[in-house]
């Protein structure tokens, strides 16, 4: 499967900055970002499409009420999700920038508009959040682009990505990559259960790589060693850390510590020695 310029196969992994919230409301943060996930060996930055009228409402009730210790001051869903959005109006200026400085950029969209939006700009992948598992007008309307669909599986039964696949592959299209992921913030590192990377490989027959919501790097790295080929972590710059996401966000140095570590895997050429134990 091919993303922007890069093809992403087994024995490699394509490695993919989030910035999700970590612009904490800022253009010229979210630009700086992208420069410094560029910088780092990144392969491609992600950003997150929504406003928060498209994933909530505005209300206090019991089920709106948020109860995580780090986001609760924002008290609903509605108010971390106005926070953490990142604007349809800076979209055009965040792909121009990327493409300026030579990486690729695609975003997580979580309704149908944000897909007519992205496509403006050639968003060369989608990502399916993993809320977003059984949204199948979502994956097929992402699907018909014929672009990459990448589907997180942190709160998936089995039989939800089966039939997003099904989803997916009905559109003609093939170019899919299920991501193994915790959905806990931060996730912790007995819960990976990376051997789904390998359980997901026979049983689906797609690529499949890994969503990192872990405080280090460690599973992120082992995760290449269990076969993965693709590598989404949220990403932070020195220094900034009263953001929604900095608690479990690589800063620059040890998002660029763990590259340069799976490149370094890569040459060794682990992943392919491992498969054959």
């Amino acid at each position: 499967i091919k993303i922007g310029k890069k093809y992403i196969e087994n024995g490699s992994m394509y490695i993919v900055a989030e910035i999700s919230a970590n612009h904490n409301g800022s253009i010229n943060k979210a630009k700086k970002l992208i420069y410094y996930a560029k910088k780092s060996g990144a392969d491609a930055v992600k950003i997150q499409s929504y406003s928060p009228d498209s994933m909530t409402i505005n209300s206090n009730m019991k089920d709106f009420r948020i109860t995580h210790p780090v986001w609760k001051k924002y008290k609903n869903f509605y108010n971390l999700y106005k926070k953490g959005q990142t604007p349809d109006n800076w979209i055009k200026e965040l792909f121009n920038y990327a493409k300026k400085i030579k990486i690729d950029i695609f975003s997580t969209p979580f309704d149908e508009n944000s897909i007519d939006e992205l496509e403006k700009y050639n968003c060369v992948a989608y990502k399916i959040a993993s809320p977003e598992i059984n949204h199948l007008p979502l994956i097929e309307k992402a699907a018909k682009t014929k672009k990459p669909i990448i589907i997180s599986t942190g709160v998936a039964k089995l039989e939800d990505i089966k039939l997003a696949i099904n989803t997916i592959k009905k559109t003609g299209n093939n170019k899919i990559i299920i991501l193994k992921c915790d959905s806990s913030y931060p996730a912790k590192f007995e819960d990976a259960n990376l051997g789904a990377i390998p359980f997901f490989k026979k049983k689906f027959k797609t690529l499949v790589g890994y969503s990192d919501h872990t405080k280090d790097i460690n599973t992120a790295l082992l995760s290449y060693m269990y076969g993965g080929c693709f590598l989404e972590r949220h990403f932070n710059i020195n220094n900034n850390k009263k953001t929604l996401d900095s608690f479990f966000s690589s800063d620059f140095d040890n998002f660029k510590e763990m590259v340069h570590k799976i490149r370094h895997l890569e040459k060794k050429n682990f992943n392919y020695l491992l498969s054959k134990t």
